[in-house]
């Protein structure tokens, strides 16, 4: 039986695996849905508190992607001062438990 490869076209525009790379690559992205699914509905300061050294300039562009790319909703209530939160998405929630297996593979093996 032939094993199933992770990418057909190694880093080809139709590997999956490139394209989840792609979303939540980088040093920030996953420890921030991290956050928010712990939370649930998280702001922006508690994610800046909680992230320790990420600049407010990176973790306001990680989070314009993650919004872009499906991953977390921005509600902004019309408030003085301005309140935004945020949260994940459907398809955000459903990459938690990956990246819950890779969290446990890296405490057994790292």
């Amino acid at each position: 039986m032939k094993k199933e490869p992770l990418c057909r076209d190694i880093a080809g525009e139709g590997c999956g695996l490139k394209k989840v790379l792609d979303l939540v690559g980088g040093k920030w992205k996953i420890l921030i849905l991290c956050v928010i699914d712990y939370n649930e509905v998280v702001r922006y300061g508690e994610l800046r508190r909680t992230i320790h050294g990420i600049t407010s300039t990176m973790l306001s562009h990680s989070l314009k992607e993650l919004e872009a790319d499906g991953l977390v909703s921005r509600i902004q209530y019309d408030e003085m001062p301005v309140r935004v939160e945020y949260q994940l998405t459907p398809n955000a929630k459903s990459l938690i438990p990956i990246l819950l297996q890779l969290k446990r593979w890296g405490e057994d093996n790292l």
